[in-house]
């Protein structure tokens, strides 16, 4: 499994996943309509979207159905010859602060026909890199407390916890904990 930058040639196979019930928003499961709908609508829109650097794109709807500015941030696909899930990195450009409606740098989700193969560990491995070159020393990510799969993801890429709290309620309102990864001495 590698990740690549979404483009036209990768699209049928995500727009399958998004058909079968997948989302790339493990909070929002309906974002999958909605991006089947933005997809039928501009295809390449969509696409271009999914490298945002600059925070040009929409506004984020949080579950609670309110919106919030865009990070910069981009969006990679797990592929193994297939699609098999996403993983997103979001940040501030100058700091590793994110604002409190974004609960941490990354977020992914894997297809469930792919699961429980190694590939949000290895996504996350990979996606280490990227973080480091837009200058971050660290990551943070969350998982609900009851995630243990998405723990052992984070921790296999040596997260440790830094904080057990309760989302907002906008965000669903979970007990969570708090990862951080240190980067700055990748090579």
């Amino acid at each position: 499994m590698d990740l690549v930058w979404p483009a036209a040639q990768y699209l049928p196979g995500y727009v399958h996943a998004l058909r079968q019930g997948w989302s790339p928003d493990n909070l929002r499961p309906q974002a999958a309509w909605d991006e089947l709908a933005r997809i039928t609508q501009d295809a390449d829109r969509f696409l271009s979207e999914q490298v945002d650097r600059e925070a040009k794109g929409p506004p984020i709807t949080l579950p609670d159905s309110s919106t919030v500015p865009r990070l910069p941030g981009y969006s990679l696909w797990m592929w193994d010859g297939e699609f098999c899930g996403s993983i997103g990195f979001r940040w501030q450009p100058g700091t590793t602060e994110l604002p409190p409606h974004c609960l941490g740098h990354v977020g992914y989700s894997v297809v469930p026909w792919k699961r429980q193969r190694g590939y949000a560990t290895r996504a996350l491995q990979l996606l280490l890199p990227h973080a480091r070159a837009e200058g971050l020393a660290h990551i943070e990510l969350t998982t609900d407390a009851d995630n243990l799969a998405s723990q052992r993801v984070i921790e296999a890429n040596g997260g440790t916890v830094i904080e057990r709290f309760y989302k907002p309620v906008a965000l669903g309102g979970a007990e969570s904990l708090r990862f951080r990864i240190v980067i700055a001495g990748l090579r």
